[in-house]
């Protein structure tokens, strides 16, 4: 995805440079309200990071040999904020870019509630890379059971992929989806089956070869809490 961002004037680099800010846009605002930025300034700082990301071509020093693409990321915006703090200025910025549209007031408000912590910036930053990254693969598979015509088989399923299954209601779910119990288990079974492989090909694409996908889950559960 990185490495398709970097391409220059094809569709394909627009959609994946307009994924990628969608993707790590409220892990860096939070980062940076993190910091003691206020809304405001927290919001003016990362719409000018990633402005300063296309205007410089800072991608073109993104090398999957040299570490993980959030680290690079985190390391470049730690970069910018320093140079902004010296120059004593958060005005926005953007001139010609428009890179997607996004909704800081729906950041901010889930900002307000995230749990308080005593994790470090940069750890809290990996867990909120870990629960982003999660969200994306729970939307690519409510996108595929909406596609197919299972959409209610999706909501009422979607709570069996996480928590302890001995304590999932298969005789609940059984009335409410009108099906034998041992069918909602085999469908439940299939969610959870095709939920791990698209967690699989998210992770995939941030890594240099397959074989480095088991270290970067190891990572993606260590920084979630609990």
């Amino acid at each position: 995805m990185v490495l398709s961002a970097k391409g220059k004037d094809s569709p394909e680099a627009a959609g994946a440079l307009e994924y990628l800010c969608r993707a790590y846009w409220y892990p860096l605002y939070a980062h940076v309200r993190r910091t003691g930025c206020s809304p405001a300034d927290a919001e003016d700082l990362t719409q000018g990071f990633f402005a300063r990301l296309l205007e410089k071509d800072w991608l073109d020093a993104a090398d999957r040999e040299r570490g993980r693409f959030r680290s690079f990321l985190l390391a470049s915006l730690n970069h910018f904020l320093a140079n902004e703090w010296d120059r004593g200025r958060a005005q926005k910025r953007g001139g010609r870019f428009q890179i997607v549209s996004l909704d800081a007031l729906a950041g901010e408000e889930r900002f307000r509630h995230e749990p308080a912590t005593t994790a470090t910036p940069d750890r809290d930053f990996d867990r909120r890379w870990a629960l982003t990254l999660l969200e994306a693969v729970l939307a690519r598979l409510k996108r595929e059971y909406v596609e197919n015509a299972k959409a209610h088989l999706f909501e009422q399923l979607k709570g069996t992929l996480s928590g302890d299954r001995s304590g999932i209601p298969y005789a609940t779910l059984s009335r409410e989806l009108a099906m034998s119990e041992g069918a909602v288990r085999v469908a439940a079974y299939r969610l959870r089956r095709r939920y791990r492989e698209l967690l699989r090909q998210e992770i995939a694409g941030t890594v240099v070869n397959p074989g480095e996908v088991e270290d970067e889950l190891r990572c993606l559960f260590a920084a979630l809490p609990g």
